[in-house]
């Protein structure tokens, strides 16, 4: 294979990987019926104490009937409660915005008949209030009052036939994106009582409101252990009955991720739990955490809280919130390279002010750190093309005699004293930074809404003049010519059409990351044009000298 060829195939393999992982999250075919509960007709588990040994017997879930509601609003937060089952069924993150909306508050939970998102909680056991019970909720909305810290929420079920009463207490907090669950029982009757609660989160399978087919995005169920650390569960794996995770431990947290945004049930302490995911039919799932928080005997109380934590996932934010709630932010297989390059990001942009121009200035110095490599690189493509035409008379030479012809170009190279694979291993060294950035650039939710200069207004957004993408392609088009071209006139047809054709693909990639291809290709071509004038000026390649 020519270098350019290979060099090439190289960059944009990665793209159309990513063309495939949307392509089948897009149309892969919908899973077959489950035997899993319906949503109406699902029964919670009369027997807590088995509960924590049957994965099987997890909380199913509800149909979405309203009750009295109760809106929360906060300085940073917009949520809705309602009294059936006690549900967060709506929340609004009040400092960001839809991607294909910027008028609307960005929604996290949703609750939509067809494609909930609901975070519920619930205690196992007969005679117990699950997510499907109807508690009492005084309505209305519950302001953050100016000088408060915090405002809460409280609902109460109770039973008379057997004297359990339930407090169930949200706890929001000014600037906070951590919600409390505080849920107090108390046994005012004859009977013990087993305090086995679940807190889960139920949602649909399909891609969040917004989501780019080019950019493909983890979406769904994760869970975290101090034993098997962060592990991601696709709905599909769910639904086949293939989902591996770790299932009880006595530390760690469930969560659902999106691209750009995390929720998590984060239970507090050493109390033993059994984290559960499945299939609820109609294209729902569930997954949660059981905990055992003892037996409480009559004329006894208990109260436990678990926080919820619903928002961005913003680095410091996620770090500080939980162990290991900062993996959220999936950046794959180089995350140990990518936390570096999203530290030296957030510097500069701390130091200049803007998300655009601190992608320009790390690009810059990341270029400049990578000289030396891409420098050989480079040579080696120049003193290529320089062979080209002599290239090109050895094959109308020997015609379609290709061992001669290989055998001639091998000696050519040989005396010339070049490697045709000598620019390959340089960018494929570097070729691991710049992907390490590219997810970087992705998963930076820091740079939702932010602007760079006039018409880029958001960075996680498309370009809306296509001013960018159209700039790359011009300079992919220049790269192309740069280098040197195939003998087979076919073949250089290829190169000249795949960066039209990755152009158009561009054109939905948000700016944030068309901008750090244009300026890395704009380096790379000023850098190859210098070098390719050096060795040009060096004379013929006549006795290996460049």
């Amino acid at each position: 294979m020519d270098n350019q060829r290979l060099i090439l195939f190289i960059v944009f393999s990665f793209s159309l990987l990513l063309l495939w992982e949307a392509w089948q999250d897009k149309h892969a075919p919908p899973p077959s019926a489950v035997t899993a509960p319906s949503a109406t007709s699902a029964s919670v588990p009369t027997a807590p104490s088995q509960a924590l040994n049957t994965p099987a017997a997890t909380p199913a879930q509800t149909g979405l009937v309203k009750g009295a509601r109760a809106v929360v609003e906060t300085d940073v937060l917009r949520a809705t409660i309602d009294a059936n089952g006690g549900d967060l069924r709506q929340l609004e993150l009040l400092s960001y915005r839809e991607t294909e909306e910027r008028n609307r508050v960005f929604t996290l939970f949703e609750d939509d008949p067809t494609e909930p998102y609901l975070a519920q909680s619930g205690l196992l056991g007969k005679g117990l209030p699950t997510h499907r019970s109807a508690f009492q909720l005084t309505p209305g909305t519950y302001r953050l009052t100016r000088g408060a810290s915090q405002v809460e929420v409280p609902l109460v079920w109770s039973d008379p036939a057997t004297g359990v009463r339930v407090e169930k207490t949200y706890i929001f907090t000014r600037g906070s994106y951590q919600i409390a669950v505080r849920t107090r029982v108390i046994n005012n009757g004859t009977q013990p009582v087993d305090l086995t609660p679940y807190y889960q989160f139920t949602r649909h399978a399909g891609a969040p409101r917004g989501a780019s087919f080019f950019l493909h995005t983890y979406t769904g169920p994760a869970f975290y252990t101090d034993a098997s650390k962060f592990q991601k569960v696709a709905f599909k794996s769910i639904q086949e009955g293939k989902a591996e995770f770790e299932k009880t431990a006595n530390n760690g947290w469930v969560g659902m991720v999106q691209h750009h945004f995390v929720s998590a049930w984060l239970p507090e302490g050493n109390v033993k739990r059994e984290y559960y995911a499945r299939a609820l039919g109609d294209g729902l799932y569930s997954a949660g955490v059981i905990l055992a928080e003892g037996t409480l005997a009559p004329g006894q109380q208990k109260a436990f809280t678990v926080p919820l934590f619903a928002g961005p996932q913003t680095q410091k934010l996620l770090e500080k919130t939980a162990p290991g709630l900062d993996l959220a932010r999936d950046y794959g297989w180089l995350t140990p390279l990518a936390f570096p390059i999203y530290w030296s990001l957030a510097k500069i942009e701390h130091f200049v002010g803007n998300w655009g121009w601190a992608i320009i200035i790390l690009t810059i110095l990341l270029k400049l750190a990578l000289f030396p490599l891409s420098a050989a690189g480079y040579k080696s493509m120049a003193k290529m093309k320089k062979l080209t035409p002599r290239l090109q008379q050895l094959k109308e030479t020997y015609g379609d005699d290709r061992a001669k012809l290989h055998q001639a170009m091998a000696e050519m190279y040989k005396t010339e004293k070049i490697n045709p694979l000598g620019g390959c291993l340089p960018i494929l060294i570097q070729i691991p930074v710049f992907i390490a950035l590219y997810w970087v650039l992705l998963a930076a939710v820091e740079m939702r809404g932010a602007p760079w200069l006039g018409w880029i207004t958001d960075l996680t957004a498309p370009d809306p003049w296509f001013i960018l993408p159209i700039i790359m392609g011009i300079t992919s088009i220049l790269q192309v010519k740069l280098n040197p071209q195939p003998m087979d006139p076919m073949q250089a047809k290829i190169m000249m059409i795949m960066p039209v054709a990755f152009t158009v693909m561009f054109v939905f990639f948000p700016a944030g990351l068309v901008l750090y291809w244009v300026v890395n290709n704009i380096l790379s071509i000023a850098q190859q044009w210098v070098i390719n004038k050096q060795v040009q000026g060096g004379g013929k390649l006549a006795s290996g000298k460049a």
